[in-house]
């Protein structure tokens, strides 16, 4: 049996004697992306080289990449999906291509680690309007000895990877998947399928494209290979098991949280939470390491909602007493060869483990006792005998807030255990309800926002004597992001046609702007770019920045937008950009748009139910 630590030695000596050179394991905190709060995939440290940067190490590159990912956070707990993982990764930056990625791939996964070349199968690339099907790795594959039959032709959702941004390296890949030897779960199953029979193991992205801001798919002059293997998922493969669970590397936190727990044999709710408290303590020990502490804050709150997310199955397990520490020490000594950091860095991991647990442990009781007096309320008023009766309901957002802000329940947190209250209960009342049809029960999120927003204004007082309302930070550089938000706004408006849409929240540094505000589905590449189409229109005509102050009933009449009205006394502070936009607003704002520079969206992502975020910047150059 190969275990992870010889699958990793395996991978990396392979690709030596291919004339790779290993670089080092980056940290998961990325040096040079704002964009992104940690590492999530092994070629994120090497962007620059993949757009053509020299690297010191030459074309030919090899490494073991440390990986955090939390957008799969809901399917923790299932057979594959991890938050923290380690990733395989070999890259040719301009130098070899399909033939050589395939041939190889194909020449590890059969030779060195023996599998069972007739239970591969691969998807490709099926080809659109802007880059042909890719019939050229199927040949290879075909020539590998794959058969037609187990090649599978799958969309750019599929078999397609970036750019990272709106423009960039992009190209078409294949995803090689291991046969578990399960039924399929129908006659059309096949590689893309979730039901289990597929395992993917590996991903060959073959950039060979740029695409420019026109949305043209130019060919790239540098073609580049990037590749990637999860240790943990090829692991399952290698050892036979049916899980990421069963792995030589995560197995013993699981039977340690079992003996602890006192656990003999799990039911279904049982084991879910054992797996979930499994994938956070290691991915929270990882992130400590990095010297992040708890907080309610970017990283420090994606590390809290995991460590209290473990308390909270701990509870459902009957964990009565603090148990994480133990666990960190075990995930410590497990990995601790590879990453001394863990062992370095030992003292301060347990310290804010210890720390954190004990801050929950003491108002979760309490937090808890809240929660279920709202959700009986919410079940006795609207929901029983069966929420397909009740239309829509929600948990109020105030006392979401409560939780929130007095006993930490972190707002995903309240949003799960409010989903599984109910799932619980209609089994409890031999009620027969799809979990599909509970999707409109959830936390009034626009309640829960605006008590936030309240709070974060009662915290903001002393900086607003400076701006009603307005900003503590008055650098030019946050002055001018602060003036593009207002184009931004109405440039939403315009390109999604909904006149309600408004700022949610935001947050400004001086690097970037953060813009929250409410949207009920994901934007689409070309709603995004033309956005900052007429974001950038407007900063090209120079239009004039005109404050103005007058009553809130007079600035409503002359149709200015406004956002947060309870922060406004008797007279508020109208700004208008040119006939464009017209906003109430404390300030502060440049005289012309001409002052902004480009204008550009980093990214798009949810928040939460309902709410969308943008994140943006200026380029000083127009």
């Amino acid at each position: 049996m190969i275990d992870s630590k010889e699958l990793k030695t395996l991978y990396l000596e392979f690709f030596k004697q291919k004339n790779h050179k290993v670089i080092p394991n980056a940290t998961l905190i990325p040096e040079e992306d704002p964009t992104v709060l940690f590492t999530t995939a092994g070629m994120h440290p090497l962007v620059r080289f993949l757009l053509g940067q020299p690297h010191p190490l030459g074309k030919r590159l090899v490494n073991v990449q440390k990986c955090l990912r939390t957008d799969d956070i809901d399917e923790i707990g299932d057979n594959s999906h991890l938050t923290f993982f380690e990733m395989l990764g070999n890259w040719s930056l301009g130098d070899y291509f399909k033939k050589e990625a395939i041939e190889w791939s194909f020449e590890f996964l059969t030779k060195q680690l023996g599998l069972d070349k007739d239970r591969l199968y691969v998807s490709v690339f099926a080809g659109d309007k802007d880059a042909p099907r890719d019939e050229e790795s199927t040949k290879i594959w075909q020539k590998m000895g794959i058969p037609k039959e187990r090649i599978f032709y799958l969309p750019k959702k599929d078999n397609w990877w970036g750019p990272a941004g709106q423009t960039g390296p992009c190209g078409p890949d294949i995803e090689m998947f291991y046969d578990t030897g399960e039924k399929p779960c129908s006659k059309d199953c096949k590689p893309s399928c979730s039901c289990g029979k597929y395992f993917e193991i590996w991903n060959d992205v073959f950039m060979q494209y740029n695409k420019t801001a026109d949305g043209r798919y130019e060919l790239l002059k540098q073609k580049n290979v990037d590749t990637g293997m999860g240790v943990e998922r090829t692991a399952v493969v290698l050892q036979n098991k049916k899980n990421v669970y069963e792995i030589d590397t995560i197995k013993p936190i699981v039977e340690k949280i079992k003996e602890i727990a006192d656990l003999k044999k799990l039911n279904e709710k049982q084991e879910k939470s054992v797996r979930i408290i499994t994938d956070h303590i290691r991915a929270s020990t990882f992130i400590l390491a990095e010297n992040i502490e708890p907080s309610n804050k970017d990283r420090g709150y994606i590390l809290r909602r995991l460590l209290r997310r473990c308390i909270r199955h701990g509870k459902i397990i009957g964990m009565q007493k603090e148990f994480l520490s133990e666990l960190a020490k075990l995930v410590i000594d497990i990995h601790k060869k590879d990453y001394p950091q863990l062992e370095k860095k030992k003292k301060f991991i347990l310290d804010e483990i210890a720390k954190e647990e004990e801050k929950f442990r003491s108002t979760l009781e309490n937090g808890l006792k809240i929660f279920e007096e709202e959700f009986k309320t919410l079940w006795i008023n609207h929901l029983e005998p069966g929420p397909a009766r009740a239309g829509k309901f929600q948990f109020s957002g105030k006392k979401a807030f409560l939780l929130y802000q007095s006993y930490g329940f972190p707002i995903e947190l309240t949003r799960e255990h409010l989903k599984e209250k109910i799932i619980e209960k209609c089994e409890e009342k031999g009620i027969n309800q799809n979990v599909s049809d509970l999707k409109f029960i959830d936390v009034d999120m626009k309640e829960f926002y605006e008590e936030f927003k309240k709070h974060q204004e009662l915290s903001r007082i002393g900086a607003e004597k400076m701006f009603k309302g307005g900003l503590a930070d008055t650098s030019v550089e946050t002055t001018k992001l602060h003036t593009a938000t207002h184009l931004l706004n109405e440039a939403l408006r315009r390109v999604l046609k909904k006149k309600d849409i408004m700022q949610k929240g935001s947050n400004i540094t001086a690097e970037r702007l953060r813009f929250d505000f409410n949207f009920d589905r994901k934007l689409t590449e070309e709603e995004l770019k033309q956005v900052e189409k007429i974001v950038n229109e407007q900063i090209k005509k120079g239009l004039p920045v005109k404050r103005e102050e007058m009553t809130l009933e007079e600035a409503k009449k002359r149709g200015a937008q406004a956002v947060f009205e309870q922060k406004y006394g008797e007279k508020v502070s109208v700004y208008s950009i040119g006939d464009f936009s017209k906003e109430i607003c404390g300030g502060p704002h440049v005289k012309n748009t001409k002052e902004l520079g480009r204008f550009e969206i980093i990214k798009e992502e949810a928040v939460a139910a309902g709410m969308r975020r943008i994140k943006a910047k200026l380029d000083k150059k127009s």
